[in-house]
């Protein structure tokens, strides 16, 4: 049976081959070390779970695949955390809204196509055209209310 780092590792891999792209070895580490995860994991968290994976990983190696997955949708970055989750929708919108619990650091993706109505007002009213949206959302998950 495959498990979900198994699942993420090989549409990973179909994408970059389907795309002429190199899935290369710290690539599959760290997006397989992010789908193994509860929790987001910041760029150190996930150089410090694969000391054992990779050939003496530094931190430009896993900066680099982390930026390849993010630039490609397949992880998001939360800003406020400083941390990356796998992306929950296969990485096919061009924005995402994360609730995440200031306790126990679940993150909860959500995908609202449109933005709200007063901020698209507020973007039209200045002349800004916007390519894509994120937002976050802190406080308590149900398990911890």
């Amino acid at each position: 049976m495959l498990t979900p780092s198994d699942k993420t590792a090989m549409a990973v891999s179909e994408y970059c081959k389907n795309n002429n792209y190199s899935f290369t070895s710290p690539r599959e580490a760290v997006i397989r070390t992010i789908a193994d995860s509860d929790v987001p994991l910041g760029a150190y968290d996930i150089l410090h779970r694969l000391v054992d994976v990779l050939d003496n990983p530094k931190p430009p190696t896993i900066y680099r695949a982390i930026s390849f997955l993010t630039q490609h949708h397949f992880i998001h970055r939360i800003e406020s955390l400083n941390a990356y989750v796998m992306c929950e929708n296969d990485h096919r919108h061009s924005g995402a809204q994360f609730m995440i619990c200031d306790t126990c650091k679940a993150v909860f993706e959500t995908h609202e196509c449109h933005l709200p109505t007063a901020l698209e007002k507020q973007a039209e009213n200045i002349g800004f055209t916007p390519r894509h949206w994120v937002s976050e959302l802190h406080g308590k998950c149900k398990a911890c209310a």
